[in-house]
């Protein structure tokens, strides 16, 4: 199989010939900028300035040789993009190396800290000295409540800002650019390509209300709720009539983002869910495969067990990152309920305790175990639960990786 086969048949509940793995394929399976340059190192392999995709979670961009020893069988379509020199400026990562941001989200050093500013100069996000990511700063209709939603989310970087090609997928010369940009990936590789799209509506209230206000909105102003949304949806569909018009023929999985979950479960109840999400998510999923074969999934942080009926039921494919340290997400009871129906994109190794803090020992045999659990039938692409962090030591990378088909099944 290819890799793409690969993948498709993994979305298809049939068997491949062996575990399809992603790596870096979007902006919740990647590893970070700090930590990459000492992967490579470990692996043997010559060094190579850091490119940031990710800026807000300082995500590197992955080379080609290291996709090859992991035999990783995805691609994210920005990859298409990111060779390109004008893209680019030169910006230092908090242990002061050298790293390439995009230009159209380079910061700016302020006393203490680095800063993201919104075209209008709103700072949105900072990144003070000593940590390792961006946190967001501003809400926009918490602090205008009568901006609309569109000018909202272009004063949010949170909703703005993207990996490659970013804000270049604008306007006609933009959108020729991503069509020719994403036709080309497609040839050139054998991989399944990810395209990522968003289309968020319960993040998309917590970015630009703040988590606190939007939470107590679906309980306390219903109807202010329901209004907001569907503005929301009606700009989401427009974007993704542009989107898929362009890429839709060189992409294999849509990736939407809704975190829904906690530790200790969802954030709302199913009933909440039905009433503001559900049908919005069903008419946004399936107008993506009206326009395109393509597979959708969804990246949901946190405990979303009692919301996957209805995950289903809307049109969701997969599921990511299956984060199974949460309440009711053993990875053998969601196979058993619910492996039918849903593949599971994640759950391949805990990244709260095991990869940080486990030895390499402990992270070939809790790989094995979950592999044993998820794979079997498909419906399961391995991915460590959420982004490899800054502390992760390679090493336990190396591990994981390589234990995920044991070994086997190097390239693409």
């Amino acid at each position: 199989m290819t890799s793409r086969e690969r993948v498709l048949a993994a979305l298809n509940h049939r068997q491949p010939d062996r575990v399809p793995l992603d790596l870096s394929g979007h902006r919740s399976s990647g590893i970070s900028a700090l930590l990459y340059p000492k992967l490579r190192a470990l692996l043997g392999l010559p060094p190579e300035p850091v490119r940031i995709y990710d800026p807000i979670q300082q995500l590197a961009i992955v080379g080609q040789d290291v996709l090859e020893r992991f035999g990783v069988d995805t691609l994210e379509l920005g990859r298409g993009f990111a060779a390109d020199a004008r893209h680019w400026r030169e910006w230092p990562l908090p242990d002061g190396s050298p790293a390439f941001m995009p230009a159209w989200a380079l910061p700016v050093r302020e006393t203490g800290r680095w800063v993201l500013k919104s075209d209008s100069g709103r700072v949105q996000g900072q990144m003070v000295d000593g940590s390792h990511y961006f946190e967001q700063t501003s809400w926009p209709l918490a602090e205008d409540p009568g901006l609309d939603p569109r000018e909202a989310m272009a004063e949010c970087l949170w909703t703005a800002v993207g990996s490659p090609p970013g804000p270049l997928a604008t306007g006609q010369e933009g959108l020729k650019a991503l069509r020719e940009g994403a036709r080309a990936l497609r040839q050139a590789s054998p991989r399944a390509i990810i395209g990522l799209f968003g289309g968020n509506l319960v993040e998309m209230g917590q970015f630009l209300f703040g988590m606190d206000r939007f939470l107590y909105m679906l309980a306390a102003e219903p109807r202010a709720v329901h209004r907001f949304l569907d503005r929301v949806v009606e700009i989401h569909l427009e974007s993704l009539e542009r989107f898929l018009g362009a890429v839709g023929g060189s992409i294999d999985v849509i990736v939407f983002g809704d975190d829904m979950g906690m530790q200790t479960g969802p954030q709302f109840s199913p009933a909440m869910y039905r009433e503001f999400f559900k049908p919005r998510h069903a008419q946004l999923w399936g107008r993506a495969k009206a326009l395109s074969p393509v597979k959708v999934m969804l990246h949901c942080c946190g405990g979303v067990r009692e919301l996957l009926p209805d995950l289903i039921d809307a049109g969701l494919d997969a599921i990511n990152p299956v984060q199974s340290s949460c309440a009711g997400m053993e990875p053998a009871g969601l196979k058993r309920d619910f492996g039918a129906d849903l593949t599971f994109w994640g759950g391949g190794c805990d990244t709260q305790t095991v990869l940080p803090q486990g030895t390499p020992a402990q992270v070939r045999e809790h790989v094995r175990e979950r592999v044993a659990l998820l794979a079997p039938g498909g419906g399961f692409v391995f991915q460590q639960v959420h982004n490899i962090l800054a502390f992760v030591p390679p090493e336990n990378v190396v591990a994981m990786l390589d234990s995920v088909n044991h070994g086997a099944g190097r390239g693409a």
